[in-house]
């Protein structure tokens, strides 16, 4: 039987295995060494924003300033209190980690290369996206502290609130390219001569991008951790490798954000037909270029935000997403829908 599977017939098979798992580790190898430097190049930017240097210390221009911080993590005591839910506190800090990487293999990065092109892509991404939060949750639960509970507590009331803004955001550009496949949604972008849904869907692509900051737990929406009052939140009884391992998924979530809302908004790989037919040299650069220099800005959106705008109060954050978000992504459906039967 052995023998029937391995050596006859099932060659390709096999090779489709080894196939992915190579995809698997290089998405992740290279996410993980931008989740690293993403560290980096938050403190240079906003220190640059604030006139100051930023990390200098460590190897030229603080370049290893990552590997030593990554260092100082690994080394450091995993210290669990005493009164502690041990079991649920050691379980939490992996889900977030394991949720936010797994959304990763329906990302097409470019054209042909992703490690799961399934047709309930974005669907997949809003249910890893909710998973995450568990991991909050049970943290802010297990650590037996006042200050984890309330993080825990504000974590899932705004992950509920702005996930549905979020979702709404997102099915104009459903019922435009009329797919959930994350590679299908970029290639109907192109049928248009400006080439992203950007233009169409700028009030969608808005809530979005407001829902990402508050997703991500990012500022201005950063109540979950809120030092100023809650000291660090719902990790504020973590160290070492486990706390690590929270900072490790809040940057591959804004990795995961920031190309959602590229493949959505900014036509994925690609540029609009009018430019690319206007100067026709630019189809010689490889698609990944274009998909890596959009998540960048996206990336820097975050960076300059938290330098720049103040954290929100609670209680405005949530009338934010009720209020605001949530009937501005409604009308959208309705106007675009309407749009789409009269066209």
């Amino acid at each position: 039987m052995i023998e029937t599977v391995f050596f006859t017939g099932s060659s390709n098979w096999m090779l489709n295995i080894v196939f992915i798992i190579i995809k698997i580790a290089v998405v992740i190898g290279v996410t993980m060494l931008h989740v690293m430097y993403a560290t980096y190049f938050e403190r240079k930017v906003i220190g640059h924003m604030q006139v100051r240097l930023g990390p200098m210390r460590v190897g030229p221009h603080g370049v290893l300033q990552p590997l030593a911080d990554m260092l100082k993590l690994f080394f450091k005591e995993d210290i669990i209190p005493a009164n502690a839910d041990k079991p649920v506190f050691k379980i939490a800090p992996i889900i977030p980690v394991f949720a936010t990487l797994s959304s990763l293999a329906v990302i097409p990065f470019f054209e042909g290369f992703v490690i799961a092109n399934i047709n309930i892509g974005l669907l997949y991404i809003f249910a890893m996206s909710s998973l995450s939060a568990y991991g909050v949750v049970m943290a802010g639960w297990a650590s037996n502290s006042k200050y984890s509970f309330l993080g825990g507590l504000r974590s899932s009331a705004q992950v509920i609130s702005y996930e549905v803004a979020m979702g709404l955001s997102l099915v104009g550009v459903m019922i435009l390219s009329g797919s959930l496949n994350l590679s299908e949604i970029v290639n109907a972008q192109q049928g248009y001569w400006y080439g992203m849904f950007l233009i169409p869907q700028f009030v969608a692509y808005f809530v979005f991008l407001v829902a990402m900051f508050a997703e991500t737990n990012r500022t201005p929406f950063d109540l979950p951790e809120a030092e100023s009052e809650l000291v660090a939140g719902y990790f504020v009884e973590y160290s070492g490798m486990r706390f690590a391992l929270y900072y490790a998924a809040e940057y591959i979530g804004m990795i995961i954000m920031s190309s959602i809302a590229v493949i959505c908004f900014w036509g994925g790989w690609t540029l609009p037909p009018m430019l690319t037919d206007a100067i026709p040299a630019l189809k010689a650069v490889p698609g990944i270029v274009w998909f890596l220099g959009k998540v960048y800005f996206h990336i820097f959106l975050y960076y300059w935000v938290r330098a720049t705008v103040p954290r929100y109060r609670y209680d405005k954050l949530m009338a934010l997403g009720w209020k605001v978000l949530i009937p501005l992504a409604l009308a959208n459906i309705v106007v675009t829908s309407i749009v789409k039967y009269v066209i």
